[in-house]
């Protein structure tokens, strides 16, 4: 590793001598590390992202640790069809009430997953007390799964 070699991208002539450890470390893993990023940056868009950021504010685990009022309710903006402006307003106060009452329930907080707290609000009848995020859960539990069909449809 501490021998010198030719570095790339010089002329044979005026070429410069570097170690084979700055060859692999910089010239190398460098170049591939920005191939990986430039391929992740092209899977992922900005929108995908944030909404994946979004969905992941509903998380019932650890005591809903990752709940994010702002989160949401820009989730539900980005789906107007679903949740008109009045339907965003109350989706605002019901959103309140609901997390209080989930931090406070231990049948809740034992939820590990987003499917099991939909099953567990429609069990207890939650369902009915909290029709706008109840929708909500059920528009995230949803979406992964339109998203791929979509794309293996036109990925065909």
């Amino acid at each position: 590793m501490d021998e010198n070699i030719p570095a790339r991208g010089y002329p044979r002539s005026s070429r410069k001598m570097v170690s084979c450890f700055h060859h692999y470390k910089v010239e190398i893993f460098n170049e591939v590390l920005d191939r990986n990023i430039a391929e992740m940056n092209h899977r992922f868009s900005e929108t995908s992202t944030r909404l994946l950021i979004c969905i992941a504010s509903l998380d019932p685990r650890d005591s809903f640790g990752r709940f994010n009022h702002e989160n949401l309710l820009e989730l539900a903006s980005m789906y107007s069809v679903e949740f008109d402006p009045e339907e965003q307003y109350h989706l605002d106060g019901q959103l309140k009430i609901y997390i209080d009452m989930m931090k406070r329930s231990d049948v809740f907080c034992s939820c590990g997953s987003l499917a099991n707290l939909a099953l567990k609000l429609v069990e207890t009848k939650e369902h009915l007390h909290f029709p706008l995020v109840y929708r909500l859960i059920t528009l995230t539990l949803t979406l992964p799964v339109a998203a791929a069909s979509v794309e293996r449809v036109f990925s065909a």
